[in-house]
């Protein structure tokens, strides 16, 4: 088969361009393919899924309101089903980065819809041809279409995946700190030695963090069930049916079976892209966490024989090229990568979200992709970090108890017998002598009943 015979003409409105012979896409999105050779990056298919079920949605609301023929109409819907399915996956082959507001991606969608349904059109219909702008995208625009299915797709994911992993997350957590309650040990602040406190408790300060963060996380993304279907192209439904956005909402619900709403003011949808931005902000608050946590672990389990080795990691793999039986808290390494990656693609949201202008962020393929691959990796990350880490953490006990005994913070328990000043002495001394803070008292014949009883780690914690 000769170069010519691989492929077809098509025309759209700047004239004619050739379209591989067997894509199912057409002419518009043949050009955005030649106009954007940028990162060799796709979007995930959670958001062709969300495109597949709007223009599936739009059909069946069109046919509903009687202005598409129900031949058409349900052509298009299987169409549109097959893409939420996965089956032409293959088929949107633009770069993340192209033309502004996602109307290429969007041109992609409606084109794949378009020629698959008319594929499935009985030849006795008499319709020739199903138009990816007239029939697939009747009612829609780029800028009401794209928006939804970037927040359909990013609260599917939330639900589906991130929030459970982080249920999980804390359920462990909370799990591991019952588990190390009884094991009592120095507490640190600015890395130094302070009070007693158990390990558990240690365990339970992350277990309500990842709680909190839950509710915080549950709390922003409620926004993103606000969607702006059949604000059209600036939210003021030119072209739209006047009982089009409330159908197409019933019928995304049922489909979803998820309570989308309409906004209170479209304008305010179409102009912004703040319920991304939100949620990003929490995902960058929950990376921030997890660092914290990862870290607070990498530093309990340094070691094994040079570190403070108070709880030890389960081992995945060798840790060295060079030193033989080396193993290193490569979980724990991963998890803070991920946030980091996660922190960076925030600040990138947030960026793109200041260029929001007049009627539109035309940055939306920038944020989809962002978002949604944040949550993605964050599921990932989180899910790992469960099973192959915090599952199989073991508390040591004697460890903690060794370093309890001997730090200096014990002399906080001398301040209400004896002064916060005379208590700075004896801690000095224990320092300077390189000895135990009763070690000092009794060799000051310091040491009665009351004061033996009162350095009890356990009546300090």
């Amino acid at each position: 088969m000769s170069l010519s015979e691989n492929f077809r003409t098509e025309k759209d409105t700047l004239g004619t361009i050739k379209v591989p012979k067997d894509a199912y896409y057409g002419a518009q999105t043949q050009r955005a393919i030649e106009n954007f050779q940028i990162s060799n990056k796709r979007f995930p298919r959670s958001i062709i899924r969300a495109q597949g079920l709007i223009k599936a949605s739009a059909a069946a609301t069109n046919m509903d309101l009687e202005i598409l023929p129900p031949t058409i109409g349900k052509a298009i819907i299987q169409a549109a089903e097959e893409v939420v399915n996965g089956k032409w996956d293959d088929q949107f082959v633009l770069d993340v980065y192209q033309a502004g507001a996602g109307t290429s991606q969007n041109m992609n969608v409606n084109e794949v819809i378009a020629n698959r349904a008319t594929e499935l059109m009985d030849p006795r219909s008499g319709v020739e041809r199903i138009h990816p702008n007239d029939h697939v995208n009747k009612n829609q625009s780029t800028n009401d279409t794209f928006h939804a299915a970037m927040q359909i797709a990013a609260i599917e994911m939330i639900n589906e995946k991130l929030l459970p992993i982080l249920q999980d997350l804390y359920k462990e957590l909370d799990r591991k700190a019952t588990e190390f309650m009884p094991i009592v040990k120095s507490g640190r602040t600015h890395l130094h030695d302070a009070v007693p406190m158990r390990l558990g408790q240690e365990f339970s300060g992350y277990a309500e963090t990842i709680h909190s963060l839950i509710k915080q996380l549950q709390h922003s993304a409620d926004k993103l069930y606000e969607v702006g279907l059949g604000g059209n192209a600036i939210g003021t439904k030119g072209n739209v049916h006047p009982d089009y956005h409330a159908k197409i909402i019933e019928e995304i619900n049922r489909r979803t079976n998820l309570p989308f709403r309409q906004p209170k003011v479209i304008f305010e949808f179409m102009q912004n892209t703040g319920a991304p931005i939100r949620v990003m902000t929490t995902l960058k608050e929950i990376s921030v966490h997890l660092i914290k946590i990862t870290s607070d672990l990498r530093l309990l389990a340094s070691g094994p024989r040079t570190g403070l080795a108070e709880i030890t990691l389960p081992s995945v793999q060798p840790g060295s090229t060079i030193m033989p039986g080396k193993v290193n808290p490569a979980i724990l390494e991963m998890t803070h990568m991920v946030c980091c990656q996660v922190i960076g693609y925030e600040t990138a949201v947030a960026t793109a979200g200041t260029a929001s202008q007049l009627e539109i962020n035309v940055m939306m393929p920038l944020i989809a992709y962002t978002l949604l691959e944040s949550i993605d990796i964050m599921y990932h990350a989180v899910s790992t970090l469960i099973s192959k880490c915090i599952s199989g953490i073991q508390g040591n006990e004697n460890i903690c108890k060794q370093f309890m005994e001997s730090s200096l913070a014990l002399v906080t328990a001398l301040s209400p017998i004896m002064g916060y000043d005379r208590a700075s002495q004896i801690g000095k001394e224990a320092d300077e002598k390189n000895i135990t803070i009763k070690q000092t008292l009794e060799q000051k014949g310091l040491l009665t009943p009351e004061i033996e009883k009162a350095l009890e780690p356990k009546g300090l914690i």
